[in-house]
């Protein structure tokens, strides 16, 4: 008789001990696939999220006034446009999303507004390419909400701005800040609406979230001397709360599913250990008469290996099955950012089939050495 044939009578023997183990293999092995899928997940929704609180530096004429630019809220000092095309060349840049923005302060309709005219987005080579804001067709204007209000406007109306004509794409939600006021544009019609061609006051960007050590990779000085290579006529200001919850957020993630996935197989691991033992305990007279007829502690070891190897297949794949139906099902509801990006991950199938048997293997070594090196004369007195 194989071994494998051995193996397969004493799990149909013990059936009770057996399915327990598969249970706690099974059941890791679910909770690793779950987990992992919705890691990566989370990973996604978080840089989303994050990316969507909004742009975090702020890159404008060194010569600026900072009291008036606090005040006003840009700057009143112009740069060249290509100045973004200059920074998203530079070989390893820190910098993402890059967007050119001109905008200031005029009279029209009997009322203040900002005019905010909005460069198409500049993605590094090598950075994530999601855009992040709206894209702001030529001809077309976003308005804030007061002076649509005012002016009960409506979308798709036609406006006049300084003999320019332009439609009303939208009319913007109310948001009790600066942007109530605002009109957006694209950028060469507010360029030809100020008669600035070619000319911005502000280049919005997004800090980029390497992978090392953020404090020392993304950090203000690091993000100023970087700047200071590229355009040493300009500066950078770092809306601190803005990259701090980015920072946090992001890191906080990473670490979870770091933490969650050795508690997970430690506590597979102890469960098929006490199995083992259990199972080594209940074949002691069996052991005995195994050695006492001549099979070499070799091979008994084989046996209980075999087991344990045979436990984490079955396991692994029945738990990857379990696993990424829970991920599909309940994913998509929780993560609804990413929803479209949580599906089968085949490769977990692999890993699984590589940890769960080894995991497995390594639980049962202890209670195995135990049950093979006993001695079989007193094993057998014993009975």
């Amino acid at each position: 008789m194989t071994i494998f044939q051995q193996i397969i009578r004493e799990i149909r023997y013990r059936k009770v001990n057996f399915f327990l183990g598969l249970c706690a293999v099974l059941l890791a092995a679910a909770l690793f696939v779950a987990f992992f899928s919705a890691g990566e997940a989370s990973q996604r929704e978080t840089t989303r999220l994050m990316r969507d609180i909004g742009f975090n530096l702020r890159i404008i004429p060194k010569q600026t006034d900072m009291q008036k630019f606090w005040i006003s809220g840009f700057s009143q000092y112009s740069m060249p446009e290509h100045y973004v095309n200059d920074i998203a060349d530079f070989p390893g840049i820190a910098y993402n999303h890059l967007t050119a923005v001109l905008q200031k302060k005029v009279r029209w309709a009997d009322r203040e507004v900002i005019l905010t005219g909005m460069g198409p987005e500049v993605i590094p080579p090598g950075k994530s390419s999601s855009r992040m804001t709206f894209s702001i067709e030529p001809g077309t204007l976003y308005i804030g909400f007061e002076p649509a209000r005012d002016l009960n406007l409506q979308s798709g109306d036609v406006i006049e701005i300084a003999n320019h004509s332009f439609t009303v794409a939208q009319i913007l939600s109310e948001t009790g800040t600066w942007d109530d006021i605002r009109i957006y544009g694209h950028l060469k019609d507010i360029q030809k609406i100020l008669e600035m061609p070619g000319l911005i006051n502000e280049i919005k960007a997004l800090q980029c979230m390497c992978v090392g050590d953020y404090d020392q990779v993304n950090s203000l000085g690091h993000l100023r001397v970087q700047l200071a290579e590229i355009l040493p006529d300009a500066r950078v200001i770092l809306m601190q709360s803005i990259a701090t919850a980015r920072q946090k957020q992001r890191i906080m993630a990473e670490r979870y599913f770091s933490y969650i996935f050795p508690l997970i197989l430690l506590a597979a691991m102890a469960w098929v250990g006490i199995l083992g033992f259990l199972n080594v305990r209940e074949r002691r007279h069996e052991i005995g008469i195994m050695r006492a007829i001549g099979f070499s502690s070799g091979k008994i070891a084989s046996l209980f290996l075999g087991r344990a190897v045979m436990l984490g297949v079955m396991g692994a794949v029945f738990g990857y099955i379990l696993g990424t139906a829970l991920s599909v099902k309940f994913g998509p509801q929780i993560f609804q950012v990413t929803a479209s990006s949580v599906k089968p991950q085949m490769e977990l199938l692999f890993w699984s089939l590589l940890i769960s048997p080894l995991v497995c293997a390594v639980a049962v070594i202890i209670p195995t050495m135990l049950g093979v090196y006993q001695d079989p004369a007193l094993t057998l007195r014993e009975g």
